[in-house]
């Protein structure tokens, strides 16, 4: 057992450059990291990581070593995996990554049933509005907004599709008119999400026509819910997708402009790195997540 802890910290240390991540991502204490690496150094009469002050490298026996370890290691948990797929037990810690506009909109409320429905399992809710390396950051899933990923090793299924909707509050529309047309946004106060895809731009269609539009923005920012919050202040024009303010549409918190020309949509997918024997705990949420995507009728209502 020992022996497995050590090369499992060691493989760590040599992902995350750090011995205190990779004593967090195993559930250990800074100093029991740094007893089994000493040990594993002891026992193989080698120096396997060259420390200083600022960060951990491998020396080249370490590379040599590390080289051998990763697959053997793999190997090992697809194994644990194949055993926990046949007993369907999933346990363990799932980290899961998504914006703070997914996560508290579509994750946190589905939480306590997916942890009644799987009580092994405790739930890490990795908020970032940039899109983290699920391997380098031992990501089990993530939601994203783009339809593929570039490295192989990252599997994506779709979850939904959304319109982007350009809205304001009433009051603001009653200050300050409705505009008409694409070009009227020029007159307008516009509230920019500047994480998207050319911020600065928006693309129109409307039958075939299309107007790219140059905007400036009152108010920047690089999460989805300061821009709502602004909108619901009645600052200005935002654009959001659909899955953000549908309530608030809804509720007529926010009016849509200019609808019948229509912006580039969005795809709301999962990505998890591709496995031979996918984890009990990310097959399972993740075919929860469909589930309740399918469930609540969430693709018509945010494209209707």
């Amino acid at each position: 057992m020992d022996r497995w802890t050590e090369i499992e910290l060691f493989v760590q240390v040599a992902e995350l450059g750090s011995l205190s991540r990779a004593a967090e991502a195993l559930d250990l204490s800074n100093a029991a990291a740094s007893r089994h690496l000493a040990a594993l150094e002891e026992r193989l009469a080698a120096r396997l990581v060259q420390r200083n002050t600022r960060r951990l490298a491998l020396t080249e026996v370490g590379e040599s070593f590390y080289a051998r370890c990763k697959p053997l290691l793999a190997e090992l948990r697809d194994a644990e995996t194949a055993v926990n797929e046949a007993v369907l037990k999933p346990t363990g810690v799932l980290r899961i990554t998504a914006s703070l506009s997914f996560s508290v909109i579509h994750i946190a409320p589905l939480l306590p049933e997916f942890t009644a429905r799987y009580p092994g399992l405790r739930v890490e809710v990795v908020v970032a509005n940039r899109y983290q390396d699920l391997l380098e950051n031992g990501i089990d899933v993530a939601i994203r907004n783009r339809e593929f990923e570039n490295d192989s090793a990252i599997t994506v299924r779709r979850l939904a599709e959304t319109k982007r909707v350009l809205a304001a509050s009433p009051q603001y529309l009653q200050r300050h008119g409705t505009p008409a047309a694409p070009e009227d946004l020029a007159r307008h106060a516009m509230l920019i999400y500047n994480l998207a895809n050319q911020p600065d731009k928006l693309r129109f269609t409307r039958a075939g026509e299309v107007k790219v539009i140059p905007v400036q923005g009152l108010l920047e920012a690089n999460d989805g819910q300061v821009i709502r919050a602004a909108a619901l202040r009645h600052l200005g024009l935002l654009v959001q997708p659909m899955y953000i303010i549908h309530d608030d549409v809804i509720a007529g918190r926010l009016v849509p402009v200019l609808q019948d020309w229509e912006l580039p949509r969005l795809t709301i997918n999962i990505a998890y790195p591709t496995r031979r024997h996918l984890p009990a705990k990310v097959r399972c949420f993740v075919d929860f997540l469909v589930e309740q995507f399918e469930k609540q009728d969430f693709e018509r209502r945010w494209t209707a």
